[in-house]
């Protein structure tokens, strides 16, 4: 008999017009809807174990809102909630789920968010059936890039271009990946997929559209291909891009990047084995990083390599409140979750990871095939690798959304590895 089950659904979260944007720091109202945004869950059943996701096209999620996400999941269906991944697709273009610079957390779009995502979990359990399940991989090199330049004083421009005569190279790696599990019924029809890659999605950040971003379109180009429900995974994306430094910055358009990732799951996805046997087990463990020794000249933006973006009074009006945060909490939780299934481990980071930490998770991991899904069950900011302090950029200046110690991104890798092999029983 077959013990796989599978159950992929989604739903409607796009808000009014009117609702407040997050992903530019300051204060965007939204006039429009270019495509709406979702909520979409994907379930898997073996035997008694049973575990989940929930992909959202938003910012980020907090951990408050995971936490609600989860405990009503586990009320009305009786569903492990700790064995669900709660993660955000980094959208710049979606509501003000979080307070961001200037922008304040629009609470009545929080309550819709969490229902809803309760309700797509719902409909995917209510649509479980038999199900095989196939995981493969691709290399994609065109859509994202890393927007991290050097400079000839050492500092780091992100988002540099190679016009400045101060440019020297690009300062890392991309994670080309393209990681695809499929789910099809005993027929052979897809269920859903979800799609592992690391990328920013900020088209449409700075104006009034409310969008899902390329993301959106991936899902869109799937269902038209027969695939109705495709989650998109987002990985150790902090430093990465679809605009790219050695074109002087030249974009990809949402609907282009949308269209080759989509292309790229099809393809693999026609290549797939599909199995009818995967174990399934989710662990989870909150670690406590450290915040950031902050000196007067960071307070000031003023350190080697700082950049300010948008506006620096924002940054102004931040610190203080940041200042409090980091006196209140002393230190800053972080849930670290890996999702087992068969050889592949789904790594949950509630940040914006460097990809050169997510990287060092997937060597170190093998022979686990490690998948790192960032932005999950909650959001600490920027997660920069220890060395891209040294140089400065947008992403290591001090600001609410990076304030932690150099080491944090370190800390989080040690314990992903260490708990992954635990619960696999690798060595």
């Amino acid at each position: 008999m077959n013990g796989m089950r599978a159950g992929f659904a989604e739903t409607d979260i796009t808000p009014p017009v009117g609702t407040l944007k997050i992903g530019w720091k300051k204060i965007i109202v939204s006039e429009d809807v270019l495509d709406p945004i979702f909520a979409r869950a994907a379930v898997f059943e073996n035997g008694p174990a049973r575990v989940g996701f929930i992909q959202l096209d938003t910012l980020s999620v907090r951990w408050t809102q995971a936490s609600q996400i989860r405990a009503e999941i586990e009320r009305r269906f009786g569903f492990p909630g700790s064995n669900v991944m709660v993660s955000a697709t980094h959208n710049h273009a979606g509501p003000a789920v979080a307070n961001a610079g200037d922008v304040p957390r629009d609470e009545r779009y929080v309550k819709l968010l969490v229902e809803r995502s309760v309700q797509a979990f719902g409909d995917a359990l209510g649509r479980m059936t038999e199900a095989q399940v196939g995981f493969g991989s691709c290399f994609e090199f065109r859509v994202s890039h890393n927007r991290r330049v050097v400079m000839r004083d050492g500092t780091v421009r992100t988002h540099g271009t190679f016009s400045d005569p101060m440019a020297l190279y690009i300062e890392g790696p991309i994670d080309p990946e393209v990681c695809v599990l499929a789910a099809r019924d005993l027929e052979g029809e897809l269920l859903g997929a979800m799609v592992n890659f690391a990328c920013h999605p900020t088209h449409h950040g700075p104006d009034s559209f409310i969008s899902a971003g390329f993301p959106g379109v991936l899902a869109r180009e799937m269902k038209d291909a027969g695939c109705p429900v495709t989650l998109y995974l987002n990985g150790a994306s902090g430093n990465l891009h679809t605009s790219d430094p050695s074109r002087g910055g030249q974009d990809l358009g949402m609907e282009e990047a949308g269209r080759i990732l989509a292309s790229d799951a099809k393809m693999v996805i026609d290549s797939l084995m599909f199995e009818d046997d995967l174990p399934l087990r989710s662990v989870s463990k909150t670690i406590h990083l450290p915040f950031r020794r902050i000196t007067r000249r960071e307070l000031e933006g003023r350190v080697r390599g700082a950049q300010r973006f948008i506006d620096n009074s924002i940054y102004e009006r931040e610190m203080p409140r940041l200042l409090e945060r980091i006196r209140r909490m002393g230190r800053q939780p972080a849930e670290i979750q890996v999702i087992l299934m068969g050889n592949h481990a789904y790594v949950g980071i509630p940040a914006e990871y460097f990809v050169q930490l997510g990287l060092r998770i997937k060597e170190e991991c093998y022979p686990l095939h490690a998948i790192v899904v960032g932005h999950a069950n909650g959001m600490v900011g920027y997660v920069p690798h220890r060395e891209a302090f040294q140089r400065g950029g947008y992403e290591t200046t001090l600001c609410g959304s990076s304030r932690l110690a150099p080491e944090a991104g370190d800390l989080m890798a040690d314990w992903v590895v260490r708990l992954a092999k635990k619960a696999a029983d690798v060595e």
